[in-house]
């Protein structure tokens, strides 16, 4: 089975999985407690404003019913209409969306810069001091929440210190006239990454110690291998040993957990957002959470779901072009 074919069974094996998303989403969220119609006109409604509220947003139907309607709804591209906003759900997404993946990515690209050179390092000077550094550092950053690692930052560097701004995250081809104190594009973008650099630090943390750990492994593995030993005994340099034999064959390990983070970061954001007031999909669905808005909480969640599931294939499929002896087919 070639590698174009696979890829197309793994994403024909995703429908399923992605159905079971909306379908758990969809029981567990109506059976929230309350009423997201008294929600929105207060404790006292009229009762001809409750029965037009549910006879817009078809809550007054069964609930297999508006099951069904929904499903039908996501198949064709309409994740339906939220009752909290009165917009379509995913014109809300579309909005939220480049902030958390602004966000997740920088984040990432902070864990990996960071990681892999310490997993490197620390596996080329085993059981000496960098090495103990670098394995201290990564179990504090695995053992430590983000929401805290957030807190912690907003109370030294925005509140002491006064070096970064503790709220909000604009986007650096927002429009200069849209943000406060900048005239040019380039001003936007230095306002963007000034307010980026302690979201990023709080959610990427976690992911660095994750890689650096699976790095460290990884590269001890792979420097005590057979062909390692035979070109030391061919008088190759450590660096070259390094940087063309034990590094490729370690990131296998590495690109499981980077694509498996990736995509599960999206959820760590939901609590990094929060605490740095952040409008994109996590506060958008914390948003929604308390305000029972069914088909926005069903929305962002199927959001959340495609993205874990796109992550697990692009995981998968990148073997082939890390690692030759990955083969995918019935042999």
């Amino acid at each position: 089975m070639g590698l174009l074919r696979y890829t197309l069974w793994r994403l024909a094996q995703s429908i399923p999985v992605l159905i079971g998303i909306i379908t758990i989403t969809f029981f567990l969220a109506n059976q929230i407690p309350g009423d997201p119609v008294e929600i929105m006109l207060g404790p006292t409604p009229a009762q001809e404003q409750v029965e037009a509220i549910q006879a817009r947003y078809g809550l007054d139907r069964p609930a297999h019913e508006r099951f069904l309607t929904y499903l039908s709804g996501v198949a064709s591209g309409d994740l339906g209409h939220s009752i909290y906003y009165d917009r379509p759900v995913l014109e809300m997404i579309l909005l939220r969306l480049p902030v958390t993946l602004y966000l997740t990515v920088s984040a990432f690209l902070f864990a990996i810069v960071t990681a892999i050179p310490l997993g490197v390092i620390s596996a080329k000077r085993r059981n000496k001091p960098a090495d103990h550094v670098s394995r201290i550092v990564s179990l504090i950053g695995v053992s430590t929440p983000s929401f805290w690692i957030g807190l912690m930052l907003i109370i030294i560097f925005a509140f002491y210190l006064g070096w970064f701004p503790a709220r909000g995250l604009p986007l650096p081809w927002a429009d200069p006239a849209d943000i406060r104190g900048a005239e040019t594009q380039l001003q936007v973008i230095r306002t963007s990454l000034h307010h980026l650099a302690m979201p990023m630090v709080a959610l990427g943390t976690l992911q660095m110690a994750q890689i650096t750990r699976i790095e460290r492994s990884s590269m001890v593995e792979s420097l005590q291998g057979e062909y390692v030993k035979l070109a030391r005994a061919y008088g190759v340099s450590e660096s070259k040993i390094v940087r063309k034999h034990a590094f490729q064959v370690a990131q296998l390990p590495v690109i499981t957990i980077i694509g498996l983070g990736l995509s599960t970061a999206l959820g760590g954001a939901v609590l990094t957002e929060t605490v740095f007031e952040i409008q994109g999909m996590g506060r958008l669905i914390i948003t929604a959470i308390n305000n029972q808005d069914y088909e926005l909480i069903m929305g962002t969640t199927f959001m959340f779901g495609v993205a874990f599931v796109v992550g697990v294939i692009v995981t998968d499929v990148a073997y082939a072009y890390i690692d030759p002896r990955v083969a995918y087919g019935d042999e």
